[in-house]
């Protein structure tokens, strides 16, 4: 895939998360990171941009250093992007490119009635740690497409803190085999990555829907048996 190739995949996964409601209004960037034969470096969405009328003439390219070489100004989000870039690049689930949205039952879920750091739900990991997430594990598509989503605590938009936190939590989960594909920050939204904008996108959608049904289910459900989870790992080696 060329350059100009990426740029066209990356305004039409934008242009449908928008159609269908996925983003609105200005919320929401996408990245991609560019290998060698690209011209390496990183392409972003513009700040403030919408996501539903992307130019890709217009989307910010940047170099391997994040340095702005050509485009409108890049999305701020872009150092919270490098961080999952880099942090990922040695688990079993590489970013190539990153997906940030405001996805309504996603936010939802993480409105807890009281003080910050009072929503999500505490899921033990491996080595019986317990981590709080966003979502149990509710239905199998859930945990093979999507997996854990650690559940980061709230910090101002573009605080560089948020950018460690989420490092912090990638290299948490690799260090007991389980890489993941997103994260989300509280109040804000989701973070999801994979190979391409097509695979990233199919990954938030499940992440989105899966929120929905422990939303409208008001937060009821059992989640999946552990014999049902190691079903999952050993049919479909599915990360949980």
């Amino acid at each position: 895939m060329t350059e100009n190739q990426v740029r066209e995949d990356i305004c039409r996964v934008g242009q449908s998360l928008f159609a269908r409601g996925y983003v609105h209004a200005t919320a929401g960037n996408i990245s991609v990171q560019l290998d060698a034969t690209q011209g390496g470096g990183f392409l972003i969405t513009p700040t403030d941009a919408c996501l539903g009328f992307l130019d890709p003439a217009r989307l910010a390219r940047l170099d391997a250093q994040g340095q702005q070489i050509s485009g409108e100004k890049a999305s701020k989000t872009i150092a919270l992007h490098r961080h999952i870039y880099e942090a990922s690049a040695s688990t079993g689930a590489p970013a190539r490119c990153v997906i940030h949205t405001h996805s309504t039952h996603c936010v939802a879920l993480t409105l807890g009635v009281g003080q910050a750091g009072s929503s999500g739900v505490l899921i033990e990991a491996k080595a019986g740690v317990q981590e709080r997430e966003l979502l149990p594990a509710l239905t199998p598509y859930f945990v093979m497409k999507v997996g854990h989503v650690p559940l980061i605590n709230y910090r101002k938009p573009g605080d560089p803190q948020a950018a460690q936190d989420v490092a912090a939590a990638i290299a948490r989960f690799h260090q007991r085999g389980t890489p993941i594909r997103a994260v989300m920050l509280e109040r804000l939204g989701p973070n999801v990555w994979h190979d391409t904008p097509a695979a990233a996108m199919a990954t938030l959608e499940e992440l989105e829907e899966t929120a929905k049904l422990w939303f409208l289910s008001q937060h009821q459900p059992a989640a999946l048996s552990a014999n049902g989870i190691e079903e999952l790992r050993q049919s479909f080696n599915a990360h949980w």
